[in-house]
């Protein structure tokens, strides 16, 4: 049997989302979550993810603490200031925590990913530099535009593609070529093997497609084991659509 130590204790990465949440985290050390969405993995820390309503402190986790104890309760008993809330009459989990310590380094949001509930270890936590790193991703992005970028393939990063005025597509990738344009999408299997994500990565697909883009997805196991694979088949298309425009 393998002895857990402490560095090895699981840690949830929780997310604040509002200020409130974090005056309460710091000056009260407790945190809330609908019960009905409440991770049921066990876990001994929490690791909290700052998003980017908090201006320069956002999109990063800065703060971390272990768990003491938890006790159900009715939303509008925690915040009795706002009883007219759509869920004042749900039921929370209040976990009340130790000591707040603060990260030396803040973990960044380096290649913008959507943080929700999440798990990963004390270790990890204390040892990573950005999101990726947190949760043992491989950098599948950086890995395909540095490898187009040796073969004189220019790629536009974090390319954004406008739906509608509430609605925008980031892409991982983008390549605008001569006759059309390539967007490249890189599934991290972690980020992309559930139902939902697969129904919305289709969903993305057809609207590209539909305002006249060509969507090439890699998995992260496509990237990482062939390459050469992915990068010929992006060479191959971006010479069908006339060579990039950087060319």
């Amino acid at each position: 049997m393998v002895k857990r130590t402490k560095n090895n204790k699981v840690v949830l990465v929780a997310v604040l989302k509002r200020a409130r949440d974090l005056e309460i985290l710091l000056q009260e050390r407790w945190y809330h979550v609908p019960v009905k969405s409440c991770p049921k993995m066990k876990f001994k820390y929490i690791a909290f993810y700052q998003p980017a309503l908090f201006g320069e402190s956002g999109k990063c986790i800065k703060y971390y603490s272990r768990v003491l104890n938890s006790s159900v309760t009715i939303r509008k008993d925690l915040f009795p200031q706002e009883p007219e809330h759509p869920n004042a009459n749900d039921y929370y989990l209040r976990i009340n925590l130790g000591e707040i310590n603060e990260l030396a380094d803040p973990i960044k949001n380096i290649i913008p990913r959507r943080v929700c509930f999440g798990f990963t270890t004390l270790r990890r936590l204390l040892e990573s530099k950005d999101i990726l790193q947190l949760y043992s991703v491989a950098p599948t992005e950086q890995i395909i535009e540095k490898a187009l970028k040796h073969i004189g393939i220019k790629t536009k990063a974090q390319h954004y593609v406008i739906k509608n005025p509430k609605k925008r597509y980031r892409l991982d990738l983008a390549i605008l070529c001569e006759k059309g344009n390539i967007a490249i999408e890189c599934d991290n299997k972690k980020a992309h093997s559930s139902k939902i994500q697969k129904e919305k990565d289709k969903a993305k697909n057809i609207f590209l497609r539909r305002k006249g883009w060509y969507v090439v997805r890699f998995t992260e196991r496509k990237i990482t084991f062939d390459l050469d694979g992915c990068i010929k088949k992006v060479q191959s298309t971006v010479k069908m659509l006339g060579g990039d425009m950087s060319g």
